[in-house]
Parts: structure tokens; sequence; C-alpha cells
């Protein structure tokens, strides 16, 4: 059932690609320069329809989320079909209302950024289209953005931040570390092995059985559990300590397995669940703490790298525990952590319109015959880039 609904979603931008042939990018639109830019994000990598308008003086105008948890969570995760079908019914009204909000017509927009990869195969091309439409349309610049290069830039809509700084995304769905040396250029310095620590985190909330109602995930409700246990009394190995402890990537699928039978056999109490919850919780970071201190040798120590932030991003930024964690290896290199404000860790369209501003000022633009690109190393970017 994934591959038709894909290849019916490949069938449609075939259809809009000889439209977009008649009406070659480069004749239909022109810039004026030094004139404050109005840009369109939008965002429909996974299960979330998001919007938003920003400008080039770090105003954001506008945001709209549409969530779909209420449909996936029955389902015990996201179901991509589903999530596909979900950005098919409210993207044209997320991006209506964004518009009114903002108190701005299309005809004020200088370009139109969308989330071209990476992210699910059956979910990308709804915003693609309806992006690559809008622009086509309304001649407009289109700009395809690298979902983990937004979640990098986010930092410098919110703290401006110079390159070269250290990034790392912490979310459900990645644990990405990334030495950011420019728009477009990127070293990935390391990533999960396995699992997520995001995911890992949601699922032992989950085994844990954790009240999350009214919540984006299970993580909040981790953090709260564990705000009131003893991280102590349950002894978990931290991962890749042992072996490969000079090696820097992430592994967080033992671990959770290691948990969630533990769970089974000794969580009996709520005061059991939120020791549980501690000794989880700080795991993880010492995990991404010790990797983080490799990454940051490497880079400032061997390599000589001026780095100055490291950034950090993702929904699980949001974890004060993490945050606070994280500040203090940050400050034994004498570089601030900077965090995107928890609204705008998780995907969100407001990083998609700004990456797509700093793309744009840069003269990095792209064709209305592109595809989607679910699998997309943020390495390859520097194919591309002519700074």
């Amino acid at each position: 059932m994934l591959s038709r609904f894909t290849r019916n979603n490949n069938i449609s931008t075939i259809k809009y690609q000889s439209l977009f042939k008649l009406c070659p990018q480069k004749q239909l639109y022109t810039t004026t320069i030094n004139k404050k830019k109005i840009v369109l994000g939008i965002e429909t990598s996974c299960d979330d329809t998001s919007a938003a308008i920003v400008t080039s003086d770090r105003q954001i105008l506008s945001e709209v989320v549409k969530s779909q948890q209420e449909m996936h969570e029955p389902m015990g995760g996201i179901v991509p079909t589903l999530a596909s079908l979900g950005h098919s019914r409210h993207l044209p009204n997320v991006i209506c209302e964004t518009l009114d909000r903002a108190n701005v017509s299309i005809a004020d927009i200088d370009a139109i950024a969308v989330t071209r990869g990476p992210g699910l195969p059956p979910c990308l091309p709804v915003g693609l289209n309806a992006a690559k439409t809008l622009a086509a349309v309304n001649k407009k610049p289109l700009i395809g953005v690298h979902h983990m290069e937004a979640h990098a830039l986010t930092a410098r809509l919110t703290t401006p931040t110079s390159f070269p700084f250290m990034t790392l995304l912490i979310s459900g769905g990645h644990t990405l570390l990334l030495t950011a040396n420019g728009l477009g250029d990127y070293d990935q310095l390391g990533t999960t092995l396995d699992t997520a620590v995001g995911e890992a985190i949601d699922k032992v909330a989950r085994a844990l059985k954790l009240d999350w109602e009214g919540q984006s995930s299970p993580g909040p409700a981790l953090e709260r559990a564990a705000s009131r246990g003893d991280p102590t009394r349950f002894q978990l190995p931290i991962p890749m300590l042992q072996r490969n402890k000079s090696v820097i990537a992430f592994s967080f699928s033992g671990l959770k397995t290691s948990v969630e039978r533990l769970i089974q056999d000794q969580v009996k109490t709520e005061q059991d669940i939120n020791d549980m919850a501690a000794a989880f919780q700080l795991t993880c970071i010492r995990h991404i703490e010790q990797k983080l201190r490799l990454a940051l040798h490497q880079e400032m120590i061997m390599n000589k790298k001026p780095l100055t932030a490291l950034v950090v991003s993702g929904g699980v930024a949001s974890n004060k525990m993490f945050r606070s964690k994280l500040e203090q290896v940050a400050g034994s290199y004498d570089i601030p952590l900077v965090c995107p404000p928890p609204q705008l860790c998780t995907d969100n369209g407001v990083m998609i319109a700004w990456a797509g501003l700093e793309r744009l000022e840069a003269g990095l633009l792209d064709e209305y015959t592109i595809t989607t690109l679910p699998k997309w190393p943020i390495e390859s970017l520097k194919e591309k880039n002519p700074l």
C-alpha cells in the first residue's frame, strides 16, 4: 500500500513538471536588492502539518501547526500513509490561515520554501507539490530545504550565531552531530547506529505507562517523572562506553531494551516508575555527553576549528536536564550553548521559512521540477554550495 501511494504521488509530480517546463523559473520573477524579504515556509516531512511566514529581519509574522496526534496515537506510532492523508486534508487551510494571521497576501511573499527531505516518502510530496504550484502560479522563487539544515540554522534566527559552530540534533527521528562550516557546508561527525534518542525516550515512557495526554509526545511526561525520581537507584550501563568508546556515534536500542525488561521485572510502584525514568534519562544524557566531548576535542583541539557555539535543537532539546548538562559541556570548551525556544525545537514551518531566507539571500534557488529526497545526506549540500 505504501509503494502504491508513493507511486501516485510521483505521477502527480510528473504532471506538474509538464506545466513547469512551460514557464522556466528564472524568467518568472525579479528580486529587489536590500529590501526586507518575506518567506513562506511549508513543512510536511512527518506527522505535523505546519506553515510559517518569517522576515529577513528575524520577525516571525505567523505560524500555524496542525497536529495529527489523535490520529496516530491509537496506532502506537506514526503511520506514514495516514500522515500523508492528514497533510492533504489540512495543508490548504494551514497555508491560508498562515497568510491571514500575518496579514499578507501571496503577492507580498518573496519566496516559498518547503521541506524537500529527508522525511517520510508519502508525506514530503504533499508539501512540495503545494509549494511548487504556489510558486509557479504566482511567479515566486522556490527553495527546497534540507530538514536537518533547517534545524541547524534555527539558532541563527533566535540568537545570531556565526559560522562555524557545532550542532546536535536530538529528536524522535534523529540523533545527529554536525559541524556547520557555512551555509550548505556541513561535516557529519556522528549519528545513531540504531534508535534515535527521542524514539527511545518515547518508547520507555510508554512502557512506564506515563500519562501524556495533551502533550505532543511522551517525552515531557518522562521528564516530569524523572524529576521526582532517584537516578542512582537503578544502575544502567552507558552505551558504547566499553567497546567503541572512542567512536563518535550513538546507540540507544540496547539501553531501551534493557530498561523495558527491568520495567517488567522490577517496576511496580509509582516511585519505581519515577526512579527508572530518572535513571534512564541520566544514562541517555551521559552517553550523549561522552560522545559530544569526543567531537569537541576533535574539532576544536585537534582540527583547531574556531567554533563559536554548541547549537542543540530537536524535540529532546526542550528537556531542561539535557540543556543543563550540555551547557556544562559547552562551558568546558569556552563556548556558549545555544538552544532555540522549545516551540522551535520540534519540526515547524518557522525553521523552513528561515532556512529558505538564508538560501534566498545567498542566491541558492531551485527549479520548479525538483522532486522529494526522502534520504538526503546533509553533506551532499556541498555539491551545490557556491560560497
